[in-house]
């Protein structure tokens, strides 16, 4: 089991939705100008997919953004069809972005379902924080990430481009081998991400291919995606692009 901290101050990213027309022009971009991502496979190695687990609360406090539990999200996201999966938290702050996750085999997702914690597992922080906070298991979403890296003066900048985005709404702490509902009906997720400026070579793609940032949750995308969503109020909020896109 590996566990790690990644804390990175000036952290930025960009995010754009565009027209899945659009990503094959894209991608040949970035593999023209950038490197291969250090874990990507396929025959550019930059490509794998990815299966992620999101929890919220009863009240659906995480999709809300309400108070501390629009800060962080607490998910399980496992690479393809691997045997290991990653328990995560994103924690953002004003200039600085906190990630922390642990490795473990797949089986390991059954001690999320019981409420007694295990403090000798590598795991305990994320099992604790999930009962401390109510989280509960609510949406899986898959998708194929391209990814592509570059060297910039003020440390390592990335390109992921995110492609077949699927959702569906889980009760339970495992992986569902139904990926659900289409989530961006024929768009693309592209993220730049990098440290206090735009570099360079991320500025030249936005003006040649005219990008324009669109702020957009994946968890959000595909909690809309997969259906209704109780306001905090008790009433139903359903999916909208308004409420996706925030």
């Amino acid at each position: 089991m590996a566990d790690t901290r990644e804390m990175r101050a000036l952290a930025c990213e960009i995010k754009f939705v565009v027209d899945e027309r659009l990503a094959p022009a894209v991608r040949e971009w970035a593999r023209t100008y950038l490197q291969p991502d250090p874990h990507g496979a396929g025959p550019y190695r930059d490509e794998y997919g990815i299966s992620t687990l999101y929890f919220d609360t009863r009240w659906f406090d995480v999709f809300h953004r309400h108070e501390s539990f629009g800060r962080a999200k607490y998910r399980v996201r496992r690479y393809g069809d691997s045997g290991a999966v990653f328990f995560e938290r994103k924690l953002r702050k004003p200039g600085l972005l906190i990630k922390r996750r642990t490795r473990d085999d797949i089986e390991a997702l059954d001690r999320l379902s019981d409420r007694i914690i295990d403090p000798d597992w590598a795991g305990h922080w994320f099992h604790r924080r999930l009962v401390v906070r109510s989280l509960r298991p609510v949406c899986q979403i898959t998708y194929q990430r391209t990814a592509r890296i570059a060297s910039t003066d003020q440390g390592l900048a990335r390109l992921t481009l995110d492609e077949g985005l699927r959702a569906t709404r889980i009760d339970a702490p495992r992986f569902d081998d139904d990926p659900g509902d289409e989530v961006l009906d024929g768009r693309v997720v592209l993220e730049l991400k990098y440290h206090a400026r735009v570099p360079a070579v991320f500025r030249r793609l936005i003006e040649e291919f005219a990008l324009e940032p669109e702020t957009a949750s994946k968890y959000r995308l595909g909690m809309a995606a997969a259906g209704s969503v109780p306001a905090r109020d008790g009433r139903q909020v359903h999916g909208s692009r308004d409420a996706a896109y925030a």
